[in-house]
C-alpha cells in the first residue's frame, strides 16, 4: 500500500493514499480499535447535509469564498450519494464528543473539495478547520446530527413500517371480524371475543406507538448549531444558528428551529432519551404481538394452534417437517435489543458534565441501530408472517365449545355464585356446562341458550 503524510498539530502521520482522510481520522483510526462498531453510515449521510448547510450559510454571510462553499457543497453532496463510502472508517468507541468523526468529516470533504477545485483548473487549498468547519464546533454540529437522524429516520424508515403493518392488522381485522374465539388473561380460559377484535388491538397498540412517537419527535427538531464549543457561539456569526436550521430545514424536509438555549442543547440529551424511550415503549408492544402470534400458531397438533403462519423455511436440522415461527422469534430478538439500547442511552445521557455530554457516539450508535432494526423487523414480520396468518377454524371451534368460562353469560340471570356452581360440576363430572346448568334447575334451556350464545358475549348487552 502506497502512503502520503499529512500533517496536524501534533506533527507527521503517514495515510494511506487511496484515502481522502487527513492526518487527525488516521490518528483516530489506529488509536481507537475496539470492536468492530462503526460510525453508522446514516451519520455520515446527515453529516455531509450539515456540512452543506453550513457552507451555504457561510457563504451567505460572506464568511467563506464562493469557489471554496461550491467545492464544500458538491463534496457534500458525492457522500450524501455514497460516492465517497469507504472514508469513514471510525469506530464509535473514541471520543466522546464525536471530535474525531467531526474532523473524519472535514478532512475528506476539504481533500474532495480541493481536487474538484483543481479540476476545475483552480488552484485553491481547503482547509478542514478554516473552510469546512467554519462557524462549527464538534460540540454543537454532532448534537445537531443526533436530533437530525433520529427525525428523518423516523419519517423517512420506521413511520412508514409502523404504517404498513397498520394497514396489514385493520386488513385481517375487518377479514375476521365474525370468527368467534375463545379470550385468554393468565394464559388461562377467558370470556370469548372475535379473531378480528384480538387482532384490532394489535393494530391499536401500532396506532397508538406511533402516535406518541411523533409527540416526543417534535422535541428533536430543535438544534444546537451556532452554540459552537459551550453554547456562547463563539467564532461564528449572530445569524449563524438560525439560517443553518432554516438551511437544514430546506435540505431535510423538515421543520427544524434552532434550540432557544445552546447550553441545554449542547449538554443535556434529555430528548433523544425521551424518544428512544418511546422506541421502547413501541418494542414492549412488539414483544406482545409478536408472543401472541407464536402462541396462537402452537403446535400443529399439540398447542393453540388457533391460527395458521407462513411456513417460511424448515424448522429443524433433526426434526422433519417442523416448522418454526422464526419471523416472531426474529422480532422478539429485535425487541430484547432495542431494550437493551434503551438502557445504554438512558445511561448515557445522564453525562452531560458541565457544558458538554461525552457520550454521543454511543448515542448516535444505539439510536441508528434501534430505529433501522425496528423498521427491519416490523417490514419482515409484516410481509413474511402477518400478511399470511389464517384462522383454523376447527381448533377455534373446539377451544370455545369446550370452555367452562362461557358461563360467564350466565352471571346476569342467576348471579356469580351459582354460575360458578355451574362451571365447577361441569368440570367434576366431564360433562357439558349446558349439561350442568339444566341439571342444577337454576336455568331453564331456552333461557341458556340466549344468555349462552356466544354472538351475546362478545359485545355489551343494554
Amino acid at each position: 500500500m502506497q502512503y502520503r503524510i499529512e500533517k496536524d498539530s501534533i506533527g507527521e502521520i503517514k495515510v494511506p493514499c487511496d484515502k481522502l482522510w487527513g492526518a487527525q481520522t488516521q490518528r483516530s483510526y489506529e488509536n481507537f480499535k475496539i470492536g468492530t462498531e462503526k460510525i453508522p453510515v446514516e451519520l455520515v449521510r446527515v453529516f455531509s447535509r450539515l456540512k452543506k448547510a453550513a457552507a451555504k450559510v457561510n457563504i451567505d454571510l460572506k464568511l467563506i469564498d464562493q469557489a471554496r462553499a461550491d467545492a464544500i457543497m458538491k463534496a457534500c453532496d458525492e457522500i450524501n450519494e455514497g460516492k465517497l463510502d469507504g472514508n469513514f472508517p471510525l469506530a464509535v468507541w473514541q471520543t466522546g464528543s464525536g471530535t474525531q468523526f467531526n474532523m473524519n468529516m472535514n478532512e475528506v470533504i476539504a481533500h474532495r473539495a480541493a481536487q474538484i477545485l483543481h479540476e476545475d483548473g483552480k488552484d485553491i487549498k481547503v482547509h478542514p478547520n478554516d473552510h469546512v468547519n467554519h462557524s462549527q464546533s464538534s460540540n454543537d454540529i454532532f448534537p445537531t446530527s443526533l436530533h437530525v437522524v433520529t427525525a428523518t429516520l423516523l419519517k423517512e424508515q420506521l413511520f412508514p413500517a409502523i404504517d404498513a403493518f397498520i394497514t396489514a392488522l385493520d386488513k385481517k381485522t375487518e377479514e375476521f371480524k365474525d370468527i368467534i374465539k375463545i379470550g385468554r388473561t393468565h394464559l388461562m380460559d377467558a370470556t370469548p371475543l372475535t379473531l378480528g377484535q384480538e387482532i384490532s388491538g394489535w393494530s391499536g397498540m401500532m396506532k397508538r406507538d406511533r402516535d406518541i412517537l411523533a409527540q416526543g419527535l417534535k422535541y428533536v427538531h430543535y438544534l444546537a448549531m451556532g452554540g459552537t464549543a459551550v453554547g456562547t457561539g463563539i467564532n461564528t456569526h449572530p445569524e449563524f444558528a438560525v439560517r443553518v436550521a432554516a438551511e437544514i430545514s430546506k435540505l431535510t424536509g423538515e421543520s427544524f428551529e434552532t434550540a432557544p438555549n445552546k447550553f441545554q442543547a449542547l449538554s443535556s440529551k434529555s430528548e433523544l432519551a425521551c424518544v428512544h424511550g418511546l422506541l421502547r415503549a413501541l418494542a414492549t408492544d412488539l414483544m406482545k404481538i409478536a408472543n401472541d402470534t407464536r402462541w396462537l400458531a402452537s403446535g400443529p397438533r399439540c398447542g393453540i394452534s388457533e391460527i395458521t403462519i407462513p411456513a417460511n423455511e424448515p424448522g429443524s436440522s433433526i426434526m422433519p417437517s417442523k416448522v418454526n415461527p422464526t419471523q416472531a422469534e426474529a422480532l422478539t430478538m429485535v425487541a430484547a435489543q432495542v431494550m437493551g439500547n434503551d438502557t445504554t442511552i438512558g445511561l448515557a445521557a445522564s453525562q452531560g458534565n458541565f457544558q458538554l455530554n461525552v457520550f454521543m457516539p454511543v448515542i448516535a450508535y444505539n439510536m441508528v441501530q434501534s430505529i433501522r432494526l425496528l423498521s427491519d423487523a416490523i417490514n419482515s414480520f409484516n410481509h413474511k408472517c402477518a400478511a399470511g396468518i389464517q384462522p383454523n377454524l376447527p381448533r377455534i371451534k373446539e377451544h370455545l365449545e369446550n370452555s367452562l368460562i362461557l358461563v360467564t353469560g350466565l352471571v346476569p340471570l342467576i348471579g356469580y355464585d351459582k354460575a360458578a356452581e355451574i362451571g365447577k360440576k361441569a368440570a367434576k363430572q366431564n360433562i357439558t356446562l349446558k349439561e350442568a346448568a339444566l341439571s342444577s334447575g337454576y336455568v331453564s334451556e331456552k333461557d341458556f341458550d340466549f344468555y349462552m350464545n356466544p354472538k351475546r358475549l362478545i359485545k355489551p348487552e343494554a
